[in-house]
């Protein structure tokens, strides 16, 4: 038999009267078993992000002032 066919029911009710607590259980198990997988990040814009939130260290020296506007 392959793993593609169902060997049987995967759940099975017993009892229709459930309490509250049972009802609880039941919802943290399948909580804990997830969803699948996590979803995909969403891409952050370029002009958000953290790099751009520092400043460039300028060069030093005599005409500093000059290289400080040039492009990188």
């Amino acid at each position: 038999m392959s793993g593609a066919e169902a060997t049987g029911p995967v759940l099975r009710v017993v009892s229709a009267d459930a309490t509250p607590e049972e009802v609880a259980a039941l919802v943290a198990v399948f909580s804990a078993m997830g969803g699948g997988s996590a979803p995909k990040p969403r891409p952050r814009p370029e002009w958000q992000a953290p790099h751009r939130r520092l400043r460039a260290v300028h060069p030093h020296g005599p005409q500093g002032w000059r290289a400080s506007a040039l492009p990188r």
